[in-house]
């Protein structure tokens, strides 16, 4: 009675109920081994009536929990709370880590009243955030701090503990003001590029249509929330994960039913889900997958599929609620796992190892020192300025350049907010050293796309082959009938056919006739062709449009009008003319052969230039298209381009050895007939011989090659996946500004090397001078002084990246090898000039005094002098493949000036010299004298650093190794990669598993081979697949380019100039203009 009273929300009102109430809860629990523990742990509901209005309660209850998604699991995380680290006083409920669901019953919007706009939108926003990928948010203030991280500034930081120990409060304040000084102007000059680059990203906006208010309208992508119906159609990009609830024509909600029975589909097993699958209604769209999945095919949706975000959609149109944001979706979970990585760019790499090895000089030094002021009995603190302690601040802050992360920093985001005024934007700031320091330097390969990146993307129409007695009315009209009808986005093919009208009047009363549209099949890398099923006065017409062969395959046409056919194909190819073939069938006749459509892309005025100009700049270009061979060869003699270009299937897919294959694709001009898994392998085949590789690309399906390259491009109108997978994007058309953005990141690259070798050799330099001062003599420069020399060195040369840098004329790397010799020489020259100085002020008459004179400023003034003037002369590029001589800046001058104008008056006036005669003045002539001797100092550093550049051993050193070949490996992993797995059983049923090589007759040979001929091959292999593994053994074909019995008709091997013969408009739908084909 006791526990029947704790299940219950009220006890008993009478001694009856309760033995009842007893007796059915027993009956409940039935089954349970211990039905007292069981019920103890049960909700606290109370279950009333008999058995079977129990079990309904217990039903209904268990729905609504269903219904109310992630309550339950957010339930969990309330009350865990944690001590921040800044506050450990203070206790902050803990982030859930679990993925927060979106509630059933937000997705039950109405179709044709959507959400309404205000606190709902609001809301629902609030719990899924912006509908957009984002890299991680940085906190500002957390990103200011992490300016005082590193080894270097690790060092300086020490600095400031050992000057307060030391009492010495000026040196500690201005040490601390160097610190905050580079930290600030980083901070602003990162934040300031990220404005200019964001306010660029937001220009370029995915939109969306949505249905919000009873009314259909556009809005940007990211203001989407859960439950918005969004419209999809051809051409679109899917804006998130969203379910297709209806064709748009579907107003009434036929499509309910439907959707019904896939919802209890899918909280069935996956058993009764197979059995359900053909109960998915008609295909009512079809989405392009490839970027996510690989399919080379658009993937059918029915109602109740999802559609998944960055995918485009390519027939249909239809209703969708959104499920899922865009940080929630397949896609954006997929990216957090990216973007959550905290890689090390490369010049991070140089920066901390170049860091590192100035720490451990310097700790050598120290160590040097030391041992010497044992032996000359130095206190650890004692005396004030000439101590050990002293002597450790000292190479502390002369031996690590503080300044060096602000002034790189500084360099590369003046270098980004410059290429994002030219419609160039660097996709993650972070990444700028990747861009700067690694990619665009050193890239000596681009791959380019050549539709409206070498070519301006303006087609035209040529006078059209029209096949003898055929109408040319009927034949245009039949040519828009098979063209995509959705003028919201046309691609430019069928928006040319479709303008092409205005010179056909009598097509255009062709069309006004009432033809209807009863099936639409976009072009497919498979057939080659669109498909249009129509009808017009009661009579059924199936018109085609595609490549010239795929038309040809569609029926066996007349002799004399196949000749003629293939032999005008060949002249518009050799024109660099693409053709488009056009065919009719009424009915159940046969097929018509109607003519072939003639089109010109023309080159960009300015690309040929623009080409010599990257030639120059040593960077080899590689034309991919998907014209065919004969089109390809045109265009590159019309762009000064070699003719060397490659049938992209044929070479790669061959059966060529792994090194020849490498061998031809470095050697190649260009690529035709060029897929999107092509593009990927021409970009993996080359890093694997050591070239640097850029890639541009504009389609979802040249994402994975755009993320494979070492610097992946969008080019001007790239789809959003494509511009997500990229390192930069481009807004403007055109290879000119890519070649421009080549240039700007190599002066980016000269300016951060002209600063790294000039910092390193001022480091050698007071190093050395100093070491040998302090053993020699027991004498220094003050450590007030020598921290001013710090603030000359490094805030001055900020101004580096405000500097007229020129840019080299081969791609070029960081050579630290040959970093560190020329720094160290011209480091060991300044420290030789300063103890020439010193020198001099032994003798009787002063030396270089002319009456009077502080020995601690004049060091001073001739160090800063020297310094200052080092910076001039790293900046000058020098050598073999240096650039054209560029004058520096008005701010570095500037710069420059003041440091020399301030160390004079420091000079002059004795400014913190210490004690001396005249109070450590120095007159006006010895100034002009140590300004003379600095300036000869100079120009010998200066002849030097000339004459090192001329060393051919010496700029070569530190090189990297470009087209590296090591034929073994690579004939390993190709023939790897033409092996399968097939399953197989055997007489007793058995399965097991063998290796299958390629047959090395179709996938090289077989070209020339009739069809007969690879037909009876097809057949005499077949019968080695037992059981239902057919289709693997088809699969497995299909991979290295052999041909099954299915497949035979469609993709005939044809001879090489037959191929030609297609015109390269098949290809061409399916890379540079419709952008269909897929990447496997």
């Amino acid at each position: 009675m006791g526990l029947l009273n704790r299940r219950r929300k009220t006890p008993p009102q009478d001694e009856e109920s309760a033995p009842a109430d007893n007796s059915g809860a027993n009956r409940a629990s039935a089954g349970s081994g211990d039905g007292t523990v069981d019920n103890a742990k049960e909700a606290p509901n109370a279950y009333e009536g008999n058995e079977y209005d129990v079990l309904l309660q217990f039903a209904t209850d268990e729905a609504a929990k269903l219904e109310r998604g992630a309550d339950d699991e957010d339930k969990e995380d309330e009350g865990e709370t944690t001590r921040p680290w800044y506050a450990p006083w203070k206790r902050v409920k803990k982030e859930s880590k679990k993925e927060k669901k979106v509630p059933p019953d937000w997705l039950k919007t109405d179709m044709l009243q959507g959400l309404p706009s205000g606190q709902e939108i609001e809301k629902r926003r609030a719990v899924s955030g912006w509908n957009e990928l984002q890299s991680q948010n940085e906190n500002q203030f957390l990103k200011f701090i992490s300016y005082f991280r590193g080894p270097i500034l690790y060092v300086m930081e020490l600095a400031v503990c050992l000057s307060a120990g030391l009492r010495d409060w000026i040196d500690f304040g201005v040490i601390i003001g160097i610190l905050f000084l580079n930290a600030g102007v980083g901070w602003y000059q990162e934040k300031q590029a990220g404005d200019i680059v964001a306010q660029l990203k937001a220009g370029i906006a995915m939109k969306a249509w949505v249905i919000r208010d009873g009314r259909e309208q556009e809005i940007e992508a990211r203001e989407l929330v859960p439950g918005d119906v969004i419209i999809l159609e051809e051409g679109s990009t899917i804006p998130a994960d969203a379910k297709i609830i209806a064709d748009y024509n579907d107003k009434k909600g036929d499509s309910n039913p439907i959707l019904e029975k896939r919802a209890r589909r899918d909280s069935q097993s996956s058993q009764n889900s197979q059995r359900s699958g053909m109960e998915k209604g008609p295909s009512v769209a079809s989405v392009d997958q490839s970027a996510i999945t690989g399919e080379s095919l658009a993937v059918d949706k029915f109602v109740g599929d999802v559609a998944y975000y960055t995918c485009g959609v390519k027939r249909g149109k239809v209703y969708a609620v959104v499920v899922a944001s865009a940080p929630l979706s397949f896609v954006g979970r997929t990216a957090s796992l990216v973007m959550s990585s905290n890689e090390r760019g490369h010049f991070q790499i140089v920066l901390g190892g170049i860091g590192t090895a100035l720490l451990v000089i310097v700790i050598v030094f120290i160590f040097i020192v030391w041992i010497g002021g044992f032996f000359r009995h130095l206190g650890i603190a004692s005396p004030a300025q000439n101590n050990l302690l002293v002597y450790a601040l000292i190479f502390f802050i002369i031996g690590v350049p503080v300044g060096l992360p602000c002034v790189t920093t500084t360099t590369m985001a003046v270098g980004a907010a410059y290429l994002a005024k030219r419609k160039a934007i660097v996709q993650k700031l972070t990444a700028i050293e990747s861009l700067a320091a690694d990619i665009s330097t050193g890239v000596d390969m681009l791959c380019s796309d050549k539709t409206g990146t070498l070519t301006a993307n303006k087609l035209s129409l040529n006078e059209p082959f029209i096949a003898p007695d055929v109408d040319p009315n009927w034949f245009m009209a039949v040519a828009v009938l098979s063209s995509s009808h959705n003028i919201k986005s046309l691609d430019p093919i069928d928006r040319v056919t479709i303008i092409g009208l205005k010179d056909y009047p009598g097509a255009q009363e062709i069309l006004r006739k009432g033809w209807i549209t009863h099936k639409f099949t976009p072009f497919d890398p498979v057939s080659k062709r669109i498909m249009a099923e129509v009808e017009c006065d009661g009579k059924h017409y199936t018109c085609a449009k595609g490549a010239p062969n795929a038309i040809l395959r569609l029926h066996d046409f007349d002799p004399d009008t196949v000749e003629k056919y293939r032999s005008q194909a060949q002249e518009f190819a050799q024109r660099g003319f693409r053709s488009l073939g056009v065919a009719i069938k009424e009915g159940d006749e046969q097929w018509q052969l109607l003519g072939m459509l003639a089109m010109f892309d023309p080159p960009r005025a300015d690309t040929a230039e623009t080409i010599r100009e990257a030639i120059d700049l040593g960077i080899h270009i590689k034309m991919l298209t998907g014209d065919a061979v004969a089109i390809a060869i045109e265009t590159c003699k019309q762009l000064s381009l070699g003719t060397n270009v490659y049938d992209s299937a044929r070479l790669i897919g061959g059966s060529m050895a792994g090194s020849e294959v490498r061998d031809f694709i470095e050697a190649a001009d260009g690529f035709a007939e060029v897929f999107p898994e092509h593009k990927y392998q021409v970009v993996s085949m080359l890093q694997e011989r050591g070239h640097l590789t850029a890639m541009t690309g504009d389609g979802v399906n040249d994402a994975p090659s755009l993320k494979k390259a070492d610097c992946g491009i969008a080019v001007e109108g790239a789809s959003d996946a494509a511009r997500t997978a990229a390192d930069v994007v481009f807004l403007d058309e055109g290879l000119s500004t890519i070649i421009t953005s080549i240039k700007v990141a190599r002066q980016i690259f000269h300016r951060m090397k002209a600063y790294i070798v000039y910092r390193i050799a001022l480091c050698i330099h007071l190093e050395v001078y100093l070491c040998l001062s302090m053993l020699i003599l027991n004498e220094t420069i003050r450590v007030d002084l020598i921290v001013f020399l710090a603030i000359f060195a490094d805030v001055a040369t900020i101004a580096i990246a405000y500097d007229n840098a020129p840019f080299e004329r081969k791609p070029v790397d960081w050579q630290l090898p040959k970093v560190w010799i020329m720094s160290t020489i011209m480091g060991l020259i300044l420290a030789g000039g300063t103890w020439i100085i010193r020198g001099t002020l032994f003798l009787h008459d002063g030396g270089i005094i002319q009456n009077f004179g502080s020995v601690q400023e004049i060091l001073f003034l001739e160090v800063a002098l020297t310094e200052s003037w080092v910076i001039l002369i790293t900046r000058m590029s020098q050598g073999p493949d240096s650039g054209p001589f560029v004058w520096p800046s008005w701010q570095l001058l500037g710069a420059i000036l003041g440091v020399d104008v301030l160390a004079t008056l420091f000079a002059l006036f004795g400014w913190i010299s210490g004690p001396g005669e005249h109070g450590g003045w120095i007159d006006i002539v010895t100034v002009v004298k140590i300004w003379a001797y600095s300036f000869g100092v100079t120009i010998a550093v200066g002849f030097a650093y000339f004459l090192l550049s001329r060393l051919p051993w010496l700029n070569n050193i530190g090189r990297r190794v470009r087209s590296k070949k090591d034929a073994r490996l690579e004939n390993f992993l190709t023939e790897m990669q033409r092996l399968t797995l097939v399953h197989e059983r055997d007489s007793h049923g058995e399965s097991y598993y063998r290796i299958a090589g390629v047959p090395q007759d179709e996938s090289a040979k077989g070209d020339s081979k009739p069809k007969e001929e690879v037909k009876k091959e097809v057949k005499k292999e077949q019968p080695t697949t037992k059981g239902g593994d057919t289709q693997s053994a088809r699969g497995q074909a299909q991979k290295t380019g052999k041909s099954t019995p299915s497949d035979t008709q469609e993709k005939s091997p044809q001879p090489e100039s037959t191929q030609a013969t297609e015109g390269g408009a098949g290809n061409d739908h399916d890379n540079d203009i419709h952008d269909e084909a897929r990447s496997t």
